[in-house]
């Protein structure tokens, strides 16, 4: 028997999404914590340089958002952007790869940690630049439209990205425009060290919406249930050719901002009591708890993402480094025959 949706209790992800895909964005999930650990160690090992930005901490937002999105969708993400690129469908071992600076890696080994694009599963891109993908998501909402395709555009962005330019004029243009595009913001609470107390006038990013004639809608970030539900109907007026909306995500990241932080800025109680929120532990008490999964097919979920790492890492390692002689390729698009 159907439950009568008016009157059913259950977690809006529950009650909407089948088991099978309840069980896949568990197994996201893990994979996103445990590519982000393996990638976190291979740096400490010295098989990766540079810096890198883990989002440890806020894989619901992630999985929760991409959950109802489509190959034919788009994302544009941030430069903490791993999880974006899993949650969308990437495959870890070609995202290592990049890591790595191999050939087989997204970029062929030029973009790093930063800048992976995948424009098989619709993500457009990682963006080093704070605010960047916001006016990119808009083209490619724009060009939805203008084609006359169902495609949303969903752009990641930081709260440090609220207070850019970029930010104003890209809700103000789709609003006008009334373009296809869901603005995620995921409110980790601070901008490198800048605590968003100190750099955002308004209570809420999502009360800005208002300024733009969209709907704005905060929800706990750390609930996968809160943020599949909020994003679900920020798709459907999309799709129905309403506009754009906003979506604040109360999220946090459990390491600094980069690997070059030390965390001064904020204390150890801090960081702990968020720990406790752990989105990936809530996410399955959940699935337990309605019968989607028991404790040992959880287990084995996680098993499989841990699996899928190392198995990621094994391909980066054994893939060929990009020929010095080809180091302008890529750089410029290539006319096509």
């Amino acid at each position: 028997m159907t439950p009568d949706l008016a009157t059913d209790n259950r977690p809006f992800a529950i009650r909407t999404y089948a088991p099978a895909a309840l069980r896949e964005a568990l197994r996201r999930m893990y994979l996103i914590r445990r590519f982000e650990e393996g990638a976190e160690d291979s740096y400490m090992r010295g098989l990766i340089h540079g810096t890198m930005h883990l989002s440890i901490g806020q894989e619901a937002s992630a999985m929760a958002t991409c959950i109802e999105l489509t190959d034919a969708d788009k994302i544009t993400s941030t430069h903490r952007g791993h999880g974006h690129c899993i949650a969308k469908g990437a495959d870890v071992g070609r995202m290592f790869a990049e890591f790595f600076g191999k050939e087989t890696g997204y970029c062929h080994g030029r973009g790093g940690s930063m800048h992976i694009a995948d424009v098989r599963t619709g993500n457009l891109g990682a963006n080093g630049i704070v605010g960047g993908g916001l006016p990119i998501a808009v083209g490619a909402a724009l060009t939805a439209k203008r084609l006359g395709r169902p495609d949303v555009t969903v752009c990641f962005f930081g709260d440090g990205a609220n207070n850019e330019g970029a930010f104003h004029e890209s809700l103000n243009m789709a609003s006008i425009w009334k373009l296809p595009v869901i603005f995620v913001c995921e409110n980790n609470q601070y901008a490198m060290s800048t605590s968003i107390r100190h750099s955002t006038a308004a209570a809420r990013i999502s009360d800005r919406a208002a300024a733009y004639a969209m709907p704005g809608v905060t929800v706990d970030g750390n609930d996968f249930s809160a943020v599949a539900e909020a994003v679900h109907h920020a798709i459907a007026r999309a799709r129905a050719g309403e506009g754009p909306s906003l979506v604040e995500n109360l999220t946090y990241r459990w390491r600094g901002h980069s690997k070059s932080d030390r965390n001064r800025y904020r204390t150890k109680e801090e960081i702990e009591d968020w720990m406790t929120r752990d989105p990936i532990a809530r996410f399955r008490a959940v699935l337990v708890a309605h019968g989607v999964l028991d404790d040992a097919a959880a287990d084995a979920v996680a098993a499989e993402a841990l699996a899928e790492m190392q198995a990621g890492i094994a391909f980066a390692k054994a893939g060929p480094a990009p020929d010095p002689s080809e180091v302008t390729r890529y750089v410029h698009a290539e006319a096509q025959g």
